[in-house]
């Protein structure tokens, strides 16, 4: 079997490039992660997906353990085969998705228990019962089960959501035992606090995972914010191992972080937008139900190689999303798709011939000058 690890090929400032090797294939760093919440990214076939480039999909715990259970994953023969993707997956421990609920929730010590937002029926997840979702599921990449909790937060909030995810971590990693050809990764904690953030990461190096996650961001803190706890969260993490920012983001996030030290993304937002009719382009963001669009012949971006961009027009693409065709949240969701992967190519490639820095002030001026909607 194929061992796993992380490969750091060339860095630039903090920005890295290299590979995360898996049994199922090599994922290209920096990485984005379309989300395939309930074992499909929404409006794409997987086929579809890959060829944008995207070497991993992202598959929520929360979701697929209610419905349709991960034991009637496994019995079908593992997420891979049910969705049909053959490549890399990481699932998320579903904590992120518990701690959303609020008032369906009960914490303590030994986990969550909480009521579907499905049926209203009980569950819990305790560490060992989120390793062994995800084993079930046979994902590559294991995310430990961690508490995040919403910001803006007290210290004292903080710190207590922030030992309690460490001793997750602990337990986390002692249920996920010896399974050769899969990763587990740990989670950082501790809101946008620096000391926190540093005795999380001792505290994860202690118990020793197989790549780093930066959690608690992307939750209401915003762009500054986040970049700020960036600057010196990444730090922190060791420099052998593949890092992870959960959750973001907006093509400005992703870029910003990747020059923080980031190697890994995910988000809902290119897929969502998408369906929503919010299309991401190097000059910018375009709202294709505005009028101007209505008799517009030209492609939404003349330089992507997407169908939507090859083979149809803005005035065809307001057609139909005005008229809630299907077509139009699959043909909005590839092009999106495939725009957050061209970002990820232009880059990896930019890192690993030293002129990132150029590549990212080109990046900002072009949106700056760009062809951009009113939101």
């Amino acid at each position: 079997m194929t061992s796993t690890g992380f490969t750091k090929h060339a860095q630039d400032g903090k920005a890295r490039s290299g590979v995360i090797t898996t049994p199922r294939g090599e994922i290209r760093t920096p990485a984005f992660m379309p989300v395939g919440t309930a074992a499909t990214v929404k409006a794409m076939m997987p086929e579809s997906v890959a060829s944008t480039g995207a070497d991993i999909l992202l598959g929520n715990t929360y979701h697929l353990m209610l419905r349709p259970t991960a034991e009637r994953v496994a019995k079908l023969g593992g997420l891979h085969k049910f969705m049909n993707w053959e490549k890399p997956i990481l699932t998320d421990s579903g904590g992120f998705q518990v701690m959303s609920l609020a008032g369906l929730r009960k914490l303590t010590e030994r986990g969550v228990t909480f009521k579907s937002h499905i049926d209203g029926s009980k569950h819990e997840i305790t560490p060992e019962r989120s390793m062994e979702i995800q084993e079930l599921l046979g994902s590559d990449i294991v995310m430990c089960f961690d508490e995040c909790p919403a910001l803006p937060a007290d210290r004292a909030r903080i710190a207590e959501s922030m030992r309690l995810s460490m001793r997750w971590a602990k337990r986390s990693r002692e249920a996920f035992g010896d399974r050769p050809g899969h990763m587990l990764f740990g989670i950082q904690q501790g809101g946008l606090e620096q000391d926190f953030r540093a005795e999380s990461a001792e505290a994860l190096r202690e118990i020793g995972f197989d790549g780093y996650a930066v959690g608690g961001l992307a939750v209401g803190e915003g762009q500054e914010a986040m970049f700020s706890t960036l600057d010196f969260s990444t730090d922190m993490l060791p420099e052998d191992k593949p890092r992870y920012l959960m959750g973001v983001g907006k093509p400005d996030d992703i870029v910003g972080a990747v020059a923080r030290g980031i190697d890994m993304m995910d988000c809902v937002l290119p897929s969502r937008s998408g369906r929503t009719g919010q299309v991401f382009t190097r000059l910018g963001v375009l709202n294709i139900k505005n009028a101007r669009h209505q008799d517009d012949p030209r492609p939404l971006d003349e330089n992507c190689s997407c169908p939507a961009c090859q083979n149809y027009s803005r005035a065809y693409l307001h057609h139909v999303f005005r008229s809630q065709e299907i077509i139009s949240s699959m043909l909005l969701t590839w092009h999106n798709l495939q725009y957050y992967q061209d970002i990820m190519a232009g880059m990896r490639e930019a890192i690993a011939t030293g002129r990132f820095t150029q590549w990212q002030a080109d990046f900002h001026a072009g949106r700056e000058q760009g062809d951009i909607d009113p939101l």
